[in-house]
């Protein structure tokens, strides 16, 4: 080999090399991190403060893309379509668990299922708790379903959607309540949903403990009870609903997720940095104010935590049935 032809080869393979690295890099340019809900929700709440932790990790923008829609199905519908590069994740709640049971509740043909996902970490587990609004005369849940049972079908509760997170506690609350009657506002997500408790458009619903604290704290909202296993630490004098002789019992999590497909060492690095953000004490202070504790689980966790609860969501799905409004 010549000289010229043996530097055309070293600066052909130096090429080759720096390309590799580069495709090895990781991130490069800005993440972006779907919110399938309107703001005000908890996948809002908790994911905005944990990407202002994250930015400077990585050293690269750490955008909020807000693609809300029913019940959060649009936007998990584009995050498992996206290009499976780490660029685009999904932060996503206790209903991504059950879209694909609804489309065949309904005999359609699911759009996503779990495994179009890879769960990557779990952050928290807030309980619901059940508010009313500062115009309703119920002080406790006791008034709150004798005046329902004496007024079937009138009384209105507000949700994140059909068969969304902030739906089925309610549903599973009335079904515990022997066949509790209420009329269903189904809203966009759980900011939505909290709006239309407050301007009186609903009577009641079943909230995270972090999106609605501030308005209970401020008395525009009156907590009657927990869907916890036992009493939160931010609402320490509101009862359990199994205290109130309930079997129901209901958190509402918030996790981040990637497309599948994504490369196991983007994946790797993800749960690095979203353990070290998530640990942070400016993390934790965030959802302190929120009323919350950090609720974290690693990926193999995690992974296991939301297959089990898959089962579940599916069985309170298909205990629900079919609704049409």
């Amino acid at each position: 080999m010549d000289r010229r032809s043996f530097v055309i080869g070293s600066a052909a393979a130096a090429a080759t090399l720096r390309a590799s690295f580069a495709q090895d890099a990781y991130p490069t340019r800005a993440i972006t991190i779907i919110n399938p809900f309107p703001p005000g929700g908890a996948s809002d709440v908790v994911t905005r403060p944990l990407a202002a932790v994250l930015e400077p990790m990585v050293q690269k923008p750490v955008v909020i893309d807000t693609k809300a829609g029913a019940a959060g199905q649009v936007g998990a519908q584009v995050a498992a379509n996206a290009k499976p590069d780490g660029y685009t994740l999904l932060s996503h709640i206790t209903s991504i668990s059950g879209f694909a049971e609804v489309d065949r509740l309904f005999g359609r043909q699911p759009k996503f299922t779990n495994a179009d996902f890879i769960p990557i970490a779990r952050f928290v587990a807030d309980p619901c708790v059940l508010i009313t609004n500062d115009q309703q005369p119920w002080k406790t849940l006791k008034e709150f379903t004798d005046d329902a049972k004496k007024r079937p079908s009138e009384i209105i509760f507000s949700s994140s959607g059909l068969y969304g997170a902030l739906h089925i506690p309610m549903a599973l609350f009335m079904a515990a309540a022997g066949g509790l009657k209420l009329r269903h506002l189904p809203t966009n997500g759980g900011g939505p949903a909290l709006t239309a408790l407050l301007g009186n458009n609903s009577a009641v619903l079943a909230s995270s403990v972090s999106a609605c604290l501030s308005q209970i704290k401020g008395g525009k909202a009156r907590p009657l009870a927990l869907f916890g296993g036992q009493r939160s630490k931010a609402l320490p004098d509101v009862p359990t609903m199994k205290e109130l002789g309930y079997e129901v019992e209901y958190y509402l999590w918030v996790g981040m997720f990637a497309p599948k497909g994504t490369p196991a060492k983007v994946v790797s690095y993800l749960r690095d940095v979203l353990n070290k953000a998530s640990h942070s004490d400016q993390f934790k202070l965030a959802l302190a104010n929120l009323g919350q504790d950090l609720d974290y689980m690693d990926q193999p966790e995690f992974a296991q935590f939301w297959e089990t609860d898959t089962k579940r969501i599916e069985a309170a799905i298909r205990a629900i049935g079919r609704v049409d409004g």
